[in-house]
């Protein structure tokens, strides 16, 4: 199996994101059932350690809190866009949630994540996009704001790679206090 720790959200908040999809010639939208914010990536996982995985995740007490996505922007790879995202407003309670997570994890052995904790919500993957429609779209779209849906749960999903797109698929769902 292949999983990951995420937060969804709420249809309707999917729906506006899914919304931004459009103008981008060469962008591989993200589908709105897909739209999450990642907390920590596993990766291929034998079905006897995500039973282990599970009652890792299960330890994990934090109050819920609200969440609010704000802008738009993009992450590179050599000076090359390969992702168009919407932004996550850092707060104590996400990184808090998020420390947690990572370090129940690591409790039962698994590496360290290596990437630092950079919240934010995939919109889009790019593989040859116009530069000059990237720009204009987050020119267009920066100041775009979400009102904050609060976060009352957070989610092991496993992942399917498809013919047309992955599919992700809620496993597990953690109540937050």
């Amino acid at each position: 199996m292949r999983l990951f720790v995420g937060l969804d959200f709420p249809w309707s908040l999917k729906q506006r994101l899914a919304g931004l999809a459009t103008g981008i010639p060469g962008a591989r939208w993200v589908p709105a059932e897909n739209l999450h914010l990642t907390l920590r990536f596993i990766g291929e996982t034998p079905a006897y350690y995500a039973e282990e995985i599970d009652h890792a995740l299960e330890s994990v007490q934090v109050r819920a809190f609200p969440l609010a996505l704000a802008g738009i922007g993009l992450f590179q790879k050599g000076g090359k866009p390969t992702t168009l995202w919407v932004g996550v407003e850092r707060s104590e309670p996400l990184d808090h949630l998020q420390a947690k997570v990572e370090t129940a994890l690591q409790r039962i052995g698994l590496e360290p994540e290596r990437r630092r904790f950079s919240p934010h919500v995939t919109l889009a993957r790019l593989d040859s996009a116009p530069e000059a429609k990237l720009a204009a779209f987050v020119q267009a779209h920066n100041l775009f704001r979400a009102d904050p849906v609060i976060v009352e749960h957070f989610t092991l999903f496993s992942s399917r790679l498809g013919k047309e797109q992955t599919v992700y698929t809620p496993e597990v769902e953690y109540a937050l206090l």
